[in-house]
């Protein structure tokens, strides 16, 4: 029974407002700067920022970008490498319960510019080095208005400001709105198979769960833990990457994107003091065969990977090289946060080429094209819900509808489960290709070639490559007397696809194979695959 004093209160007096009770990475941030304002939250370059500097750098943005025009609900593009600003940025446009939407850079400015309208948005933040394909993009849409740049904004530049005058304007005593939980923070562009991107609308509730699932898996419980981040900020691998650390207040060493050197992230990992790292299979390789592998990065106790599968020899090179790290391989995508799976140390070796156990945090079945249960041991689609599962796809209400089907998110992944429940990826029904970490669409790749004036029928597969996983190949119909080649196929697609969606080879046939349905058979053309073969 509730005390006297308690019980007789009204219960508009016993309300405690829901902004004081917000879960979410923004409220976080402003958790830390109020209890450990001078502790490390981020470092980039050298460049120490704390919890303090940070929240109030998110304050004065968010002031900033309402007071020119942006509000609840509306999108911020952003064309972004990894650096602080842009953490700072994506807190800001969520603190005014605006979404982030963020755009792989590699992407051909087409592409960018679909993805700008899709969005409906009018802002872009971008990155300095990446100014000048703005040019590009304006000439392919109408809708940019305002970009704000991450560095120096050129010099007589027309609706450019720098992100950092915008953070020097004095806030006064702007006041933020409350966001509950259940608010959009990110749009995440996937392509599909259709060849046209979706946006997977991901909300704060996504990234609270998305924060468990990593301090689950990576056994992030020390305070003096440090988080080293090498995954890009446009992808979910990046921004997920770091929700644990808003939660924990544990600080985030940035490192840039250029070009990969494992010498240099050797020397990173020993000068911050990492303890938790990602890096996909092929970044593993390469720094396990560095001379200065076994002296530097031995604070590492956690070493994660994903993306691509890792070899046998791969992972006892991983093993004897960090003795004693514990190794964490996560599987999943970006419309569940991402992660879906995981597998632990102990276990990459005995079920080598498994993605690992479900997460306990979600619901997974894996079924038949009618939703009936498979036995353990047959083939199905794995499907999912729970905490993770994004709201939908950005106004495609049709998508989302065949996504969600049966009340279940069905993933595209064809997989078997072992008697002990370890999941097997056999096949994708969405016919994706991982690259490199990066996922290339086959139909997408496919309607790019088809428009190519030699071309008469067109279908794309994955090679395996020993540096990338996998590598796209084009199988192609030509026009009698045709001279088009792998370079001249490459050179057309140059504006067209990102680089890394290009084929890296070119296989002439006489005609496509095909089943009694009238598809593509591409298990027949990666069996016929002259490489493979």
């Amino acid at each position: 029974m509730l005390p006297e004093s308690d019980a007789t209160m009204s219960t508009e007096q016993r309300i405690i407002p829901a902004a004081q009770r917000r879960n979410h990475w923004m409220n976080q941030i402003a958790g830390h700067a109020a209890m450990r304002p001078e502790a490390t939250a981020f470092r980039h370059r050298g460049v120490t920022t704390t919890w303090k500097q940070a929240h109030e750098r998110i304050t004065a943005f968010a002031a900033a970008l309402e007071r020119r025009g942006v509000g609840f609900g509306d999108r911020v593009l952003m064309l972004v490498l990894n650096r602080t600003e842009v953490i700072e940025a994506v807190m800001g446009i969520n603190t005014l319960g605006a979404m982030a939407v963020p755009i792989n850079v590699r992407l051909a400015p087409p592409e960018i510019a679909y993805i700008v309208d899709d969005a409906d948005a009018d802002v872009l933040i971008v990155d300095e080095p990446l100014v000048p394909f703005v040019a590009a993009i304006r000439q392919a849409t109408d809708r940019l208005k305002r970009v704000i740049v991450l560095g120096t904004a050129p010099e007589g530049s027309s609706g450019m400001e720098a992100f950092d005058a915008l953070v020097a304007e004095d806030p006064g005593q702007w006041q933020a709105p409350d966001v509950p939980e259940s608010t959009p923070a990110l749009i995440m562009y996937t392509s599909g198979t259709t060849g046209r991107p979706k946006g997977a609308m991901l909300d704060h509730i996504n990234m609270g769960a998305q924060a468990i699932t990593c301090i689950r898996a990576n056994e992030i419980f020390k305070e003096d833990d440090v988080a080293f981040m090498t995954a890009p900020l446009f992808h979910i691998a990046g921004l997920g990457s770091i929700a644990p650390n808003f939660m924990l207040g544990i600080p985030t060493v940035i490192h840039p994107l250029v070009g990969f050197d494992a010498g240099v992230l050797l020397d990173a990992y020993e000068r911050e003091g990492a303890t938790i790292v990602f890096n996909v299979p092929a970044q593993w390789q390469a720094i396990c065969a560095h001379p200065d592998a076994r002296e530097k990065g031995r604070r590492l106790r956690i070493i994660s990977w994903g993306a691509a599968p890792a070899s046998e020899t791969l992972l006892r090179q991983m093993e004897e090289t960090f003795p004693g790290a514990l190794n964490v391989a996560v599987f999943g995508q970006t419309e569940m946060s991402p992660i879906t799976c995981v597998l632990r140390g102990q276990d990459s070796l005995r079920k080598l080429g498994s993605v690992g156990l479900p997460i306990p945090t979600i619901q997974v079945r894996i079924v038949d094209d009618e939703m009936n249960d498979v036995p353990r041991g047959q083939v199905g689609e794995i499907i999912y819900r729970g905490p993770t599962l994004m709201q939908g796809y950005w106004r495609k209400p049709k998508e989302t509808a065949e996504a969600f089907e049966g009340g279940w998110f069905h993933s595209g992944d064809l997989v078997r489960q072992d008697d002990e429940g370890y999941v097997w990826v056999v096949d994708r029904k969405k016919d994706m290709i991982i690259s490199g970490g990066e996922n290339v669409y086959c139909a997408e790749v496919e309607n790019a070639i088809a428009s190519h004036p030699d071309v008469l029928d067109v279908a794309v597969y994955g090679r395996p490559d020993d540096k990338w996983g996998e590598v796209p190949v084009a199988a192609v119909v030509l026009v009698a007397g045709s001279k088009l080649d792998t370079d001249a196929l490459r050179t057309f697609l140059g504006d067209r696809l990102a680089r890394f969606k290009q084929p890296k080879a070119m296989v002439v046939m006489d005609a496509l194979p095909r089943n009694a349905g009238g598809k593509v058979t591409k298990h027949v053309l990666r069996a016929r695959d002259p490489a493979v073969s």
